[in-house]
């Protein structure tokens, strides 16, 4: 399967669209009724929240009689979702990170363009995921880049206006990739393996991290499309920087759509496929689906950091959770071979990694 250098149509970027002040929405970006959000909804039920600051000790060990460790093991069997708050990454880090990225994306539209990507990589100012032609498309624009390995991250490719904005992703991506190393630490530890097991599988120092900054412009009409249609992350572990001001993440639980209430200065995580059963947990943590809605009076901006397995080693169930009883539910493949797939097919709810299952 090769990836096409090139989109399969012209790209119209969103933010235009709805700078246009038009009060209908193409035809492109109309979802089937069946994938249409409900944007009101009475339901207080949000993802748990959890408090890190008591889960390592001064010299970073951890602790594991902690009441966050049990929770976190709780949320990752039954929801694949979770906020923490008290995380060591700076408040006003995550801040000045969104911030940045705001101001990019209001930068007249010729100086975006420089940065403007292609299927290959992604890298760079999108406007679309998948290249199939005709697809209903997402309301929402879009930069990608490249975080670790350090072969892989240029600064080049980064935009260099505003002018603080290289500066402060490479900081907070320093600070993030450290809280993503504890939460492997206590992610293994609750699969009953040794503690840097998922650390070491995912390749130990040469793990890949890259950032995807979420531009949703203001929609006339948000009950006709999404901004992200539903799909589970195909990487291992994601670190979401929400819009405090405007909701619009929605997790599938029991069938149903919760809109997930973002605490204050909180990181919302998810399971990605990596570390679902798919690949290391053999299906005791869920990778869920989720999808995002847009807004008619405000604008939202949101941080994806995904944190990933070392793009050429085969990722497999862990030897320790393959029993006769509960034999490998997926074969192994790199992550690499597995990003392909999802970035040739667009997002498409949990159709892709469940089509990937061995046959039993």
């Amino acid at each position: 399967m090769n990836c096409p250098q090139d989109w399969p149509e012209p790209i119209v970027r969103v933010q235009s669209l709805s700078d246009t002040g038009a009060a209908v929405i193409p035809s492109r970006y109309i979802k089937p009724s069946t994938d249409r959000p409900e944007l009101f909804s009475s339901d207080d039920t949000n993802i748990p929240v959890i408090d890190l600051g008591d889960i390592f000790n001064g010299d970073h060990t951890l602790r594991r009689n902690c009441p966050a460790v049990e929770k976190i093991k709780e949320a990752c069997r039954e929801w694949g979702f979770f906020q923490v708050v008290n995380h060591g990454v700076m408040p006003e880090l995550m801040d000045e990170a969104r911030q940045v990225w705001r101001e990019f994306f209001h930068q007249p539209m010729e100086l975006k363009q420089l940065y403007a990507n292609s299927p290959k990589t992604y890298e760079g100012y999108g406007s679309r995921l998948g290249v199939e032609k005709g697809a209903i498309l997402d309301w929402s624009d879009y930069y990608f880049l490249h975080y670790r390995p350090s072969s892989l991250k240029d600064h080049n490719k980064w935009p260099s206006q505003p002018l603080l904005l290289r500066e402060v992703i490479e900081e907070y991506g320093k600070q993030v990739v450290e809280l993503a190393g504890k939460l492997m630490r206590v992610l293994s530890i609750n699969l009953g393996l040794e503690e840097e097991f998922l650390q070491n599988a995912f390749g130990g120092d040469e793990i890949g991290a890259c950032l995807r900054v979420n531009f949703y412009p203001k929609c006339p009409q948000p009950d006709l499309t999404l901004g992200l249609s539903s799909h589970s992350d195909p990487g291992g572990m994601t670190f979401l920087l929400p819009d405090h001001d405007v909701p619009g993440l929605q997790v599938l639980k029991d069938h149903k759509w919760i809109t997930v209430k973002p605490a204050r200065h909180a990181f919302i995580v998810n399971i990605g496929d990596q570390i679902q059963a798919c690949v290391i947990s053999n299906a005791i943590y869920k990778s869920v689906e989720h999808r995002v809605m847009v807004n008619s009076l405000q604008e939202r901006v949101s941080l994806a950091f995904f944190y990933n397995p070392k793009s050429d080693i085969p990722i497999q169930p862990a030897p320790e959770l393959v029993t006769p009883e509960t034999p490998a539910l997926y074969p192994g493949m790199t992550f690499d071979q597995y990003r392909l797939y999802i970035r040739m097919m667009g997002p498409k709810g949990k159709s892709q990694v469940e089509s990937l299952k061995s046959p039993r």
